[in-house]
């Protein structure tokens, strides 16, 4: 286990040197500039010293070597559009919003998602597995900044029973969740209803059966335990991508998370912020996706390690 753990680390390292790496060329080349905004206001020589006092006039592989230097040291610089701010201050400023909105978002995927799955593998109705199919359907088709505009329109302008500006409520927290949570709804009760109904096959529930073990105790002491593996393996990049932000339904509903901080980093060509942002994001990945794979090795001993 410690040498697999060991294993996965080295190669996430060299995953993020390389994302790292993709990222800070890649955002050189396109054109544009930090001070591209204050051009008209700036005169030339004022410019020229931004530009030298940030090392911006250096090759860009000495830039390159420089801040992977100064990111080894824990120094990830300060913000190029909001000058004087660490990037780091801005980040953890911004993650307590997208990390709780994540989470609620998660939790209703995963109990709805479960639920509709567990529902449409054992129900003797057609109508609700053609109900089941349709939502997942809808929930794989339809974008989350779709869904968020209609319901932003709908219930928060004309009927006006929810707000559609910021974070302070629990009440902020019902549209957003929502439409972060439908995709991983759909692909969840799919995941859910396909590992049930294969389950249900095996033979080691067949004597669960036949040993008078109550239907509801079959269902969560055997079956769902093995249905869920696939499940978790969905959830680890799935709770990642929640909690470090959804660029799109952040910026629609103005949270102040840092979705909405990556967002603004692009188009202020704030090279430090996003190179930040996208180590952070590449890290926990990374980690989700050993999490997952522990976890899922402990629910199933059929899976090993190696």
């Amino acid at each position: 286990m410690a040498k697999y753990i060991v294993k996965r680390a080295l190669i996430g390292v060299v995953t993020l040197f390389a994302l790292a790496t993709i990222t800070f060329f890649m955002m050189h080349i396109i054109p544009g500039s930090p001070f591209a905004g204050e051009t008209s206001r700036l005169p030339a020589s004022v410019r020229e010293t931004l530009i030298e006092s940030y090392g911006l006039d250096q090759p860009l592989t000495t830039q390159f070597a420089t801040y992977l230097k100064n990111v080894l040291h824990g120094d990830f610089g300060t913000s190029l559009n909001r000058r004087g701010r660490d990037v780091v201050d801005i980040i953890l400023t911004g993650l307590p919003a997208t990390a709780s909105l994540g989470i609620v978002a998660f939790c209703i995927a995963l109990s709805v998602g479960v639920f509709l799955g567990t529902a449409a593998a054992f129900s003797k109705q057609k109508w609700v597995s053609g109900a089941v199919a349709f939502l997942s359907t809808i929930g794989v088709s339809v974008p989350s900044f779709l869904l968020a505009l209609l319901m932003m329109l709908v219930f928060g302008v004309l009927l006006g029973w929810l707000p559609i500006v910021g974070l302070s409520s629990w009440q902020h927290y019902i549209m957003p969740s929502i439409a972060l949570a439908l995709s991983p709804i759909a692909m969840i009760t799919r995941l859910v209803r396909t590992s049930l109904m294969e389950v249900m096959r095996q033979d080691y529930m067949v004597l669960a059966r036949s040993k008078g073990t109550s239907e509801l105790k079959v269902i969560i002491r055997h079956a769902l335990k093995n249905a869920l593996v696939p499940v978790i393996t969905y959830a680890g990049p799935l709770i990642a991508t929640l909690l470090t932000g959804s660029f799109v339904v952040e910026t629609l509903f103005s949270v102040p998370g840092i979705g909405a901080e990556f967002v603004n980093s692009v188009s202020n060509r704030d090279y430090t912020l996003i190179m930040a942002l996208t180590i952070f994001y590449g890290s926990f990945i990374i980690i989700a996706n050993i999490v997952t794979d522990l976890i899922t090795a402990a629910m199933d001993p059929r899976i090993r390690l190696k």
